[in-house]
Formats: C-alpha cells, sequence, structure tokens
C-alpha cells in the first residue's frame, strides 16, 4: 500500500567516526527520505556515555556529501542556544545547503542541555515565555539584513544578517508542540509542526494515537481562530527511538500511516536503522520505504 506521506529521518549525532553519520545521511537521501534531521542536544541521558557530536558542524559535513534531501535540526531550543549567534549558523548552513536547510525548534525541556551552562531550573511557564521571546527574535534575524532588539531576556544589537537566507522569506520553522500555547506559536511562526506525542516505548498504541488525534485538532482550531485552513501547517508525527510496534509487518505500518492521514498528518520522521538495535529495524527499513513510494 502506498501513501501520500512523506518520509522523513532522524540520524542521531553520535554516530562514530563521523563518517559514519554522513554515511547514513547518504544512505537516507538514496532511499528517498524528505528531510534528514538530527538531534540539537549537548547530550542526551539515554546516549549519555558514548560519542556525541555537535548537530551545526555535522549539517555543515552533510550538505557537501549531499545533492537533494533537505537537512534540519530536531529540535533546537533556547536551553544553550542564543538567537544571534544561532541565526547566523542557520542562514550560512542555509548558503552551504543551497537552500535545503530547515530547523526544527522547541521550548526545551529541564534536561542536561538547561543544566549544563549552571541555569537556575525554570517552571513550565518560564520556559514557554523564553521560548516565545526566543521564537519571535529568531525569526526576526532571519528576516532582516540588520536587527536591534532589547528583550526581557534576549538581546540583539546591530546584529547584521547578510546575505541571508536563500529561501526567503527566511528558512522555514518546524515547531514542536503540544500545549495550547506552544500551538500557537507553531501556528503563527511555523510552516510545520511536529509532535512525538506521548514519550516512551511503554505507550500503548492506542493512547499515542489518542495523543495525536487531540494535539491535531487543537492545532485546527488554533488555525481556525487566526482564520486559516486547517492545511496552512505541514504536520509530522514522529516515532519515538525505542518504539517498535509501527514496523512489526507491512501491513501494521501501512495501517498506522492510514490513521495519521485520518489525523491530517502529511509526514512521518523515523530513526535510521542503528547498529544498537534502536530506530527502524533494518530488515523493517524496505517496507517503510516502500510504504511511501520511495
Amino acid at each position: 500500500m502506498s501513501t501520500a506521506l512523506h518520509l522523513s529521518a532522524l540520524v542521531l549525532p553520535d554516530r562514530h567516526p563521523i563518517a559514519s553519520f554522513l554515511d547514513d545521511v547518504r544512505a537516507a537521501e538514496d532511499a528517498g527520505v524528505r528531510t534528514v534531521w538530527t538531534y540539537d542536544h549537548l547530550t542526551w541521558p539515554l546516549l549519555a556515555d558514548g560519542p556525541w557530536y555537535g548537530a551545526v558542524p555535522l549539517l555543515a559535513a552533510a550538505a557537501v556529501r549531499t545533492q537533494r534531501v533537505r537537512l534540519g535540526t530536531q529540535v533546537a531550543t533556547p536551553n544553550f542556544r542564543h538567537p544571534v549567534p544561532f541565526a547566523k549558523e542557520l542562514m550560512t548552513l542555509d548558503q552551504l545547503t543551497g537552500g535545503r536547510l530547515e530547523v526544527g525548534l522547541g521550548a526545551g525541556t529541564e534536561g542536561p542541555d538547561a543544566l549544563v551552562l549552571g541555569e537556575p531550573r525554570r517552571t513550565l511557564r518560564e520556559r514557554s515565555d523564553r521560548f516565545a521571546e526566543w521564537l519571535q527574535l529568531l525569526d526576526t534575524l532571519l528576516r532582516e539584513p540588520v536587527t536591534t532588539v532589547h528583550g526581557e531576556r534576549f538581546n540583539a544589537v546591530d546584529a547584521h544578517q547578510l546575505p541571508g537566507c536563500v529561501q526567503q522569506p527566511r528558512l522555514p520553522f518546524t515547531v514542536a508542540a503540544s500545549g495550547p500555547r506552544a500551538l500557537g506559536l507553531a501556528a503563527r511562526f511555523g510552516q510545520a509542526w511536529v509532535t512525538y506525542g506521548p514519550y516512551g516505548p511503554q505507550v500503548a498504541p492506542e493512547d499515542w494515537f489518542a495523543a495525536l488525534a487531540e494535539q491535531s485538532q487543537r492545532l485546527t482550531d488554533v488555525l481556525a481562530e487566526q482564520g486559516r485552513a486547517p492545511d496552512a501547517l505541514h504536520r509530522t508525527a514522529q516515532f519515538g527511538l525505542e518504539v517498535h510496534w509501527p514496523f512489526e509487518s507491512a501491513a501494521r505500518y501501512a495501517d498506522t500511516l492510514g490513521r495519521l492521514a485520518e489525523l491530517d498528518f502529511d509526514e512521518v520522521t523515523v530513526h535510521w536503522p542503528r547498529p544498537d538495535g534502536r530506530g527502524v529495524p533494518a530488515a523493517a527499513l524496505p517496507v517503510v520505504t516502500a510504504a511511501h513510494g520511495s
């Protein structure tokens, strides 16, 4: 069974040596995926004891090793990214890829990335407020040649952004969101929305679908309040690193895609097969790519 849903892939920045990361990105491009994403963390608890590289230089290397596939972060946050230098890096990557860059953006959780710089712990409300200001400034920086903004948490003084993005008026934002305020920010600033629903291998499939249905309906409601159509934002469902149930059989995967399409999703993101067995099982990859017409 084929489906109109796009397929994208996550290749984690823990692949060592780095040539292994680039080989996976090339393999994903050859398989016909739409976008190859990589995590934008300084470390990640599940894989904290192994190698872990920086997202921006990895994407720069991938840019010169690929020709067609789009590339991006999934997701960058204010936990350690200041909008001014990050905007400069994103603009440079967009130029380097010839306009193939996307950026996934989120509020950030209270994990290691939030603590590594010695910052105080923040409440959910404080993280939400910070994200709103961060996202607004990043949007402005990537649209304007020169920006001066004095904010509550972030400042930009005569910040030059030349020559600017290849993609105009700026490169596309994919905003991670689940709650009402974050969904509002996704609708305001995003060209796409991404969710992984309730996270973890212990989440039952029906609970996962129910959560995505609720979130997708919330986004539709937010768009309606803004006078926009439900398809104004690209909608992406991301399978967790240790989720294997969608790949149990060709029929199970086809059914999963059908149910996601009914919830107005038009893309899925899978973790590319890994040596540790996480992500899409290597044996199931031909079934996955065939289901998307790749």
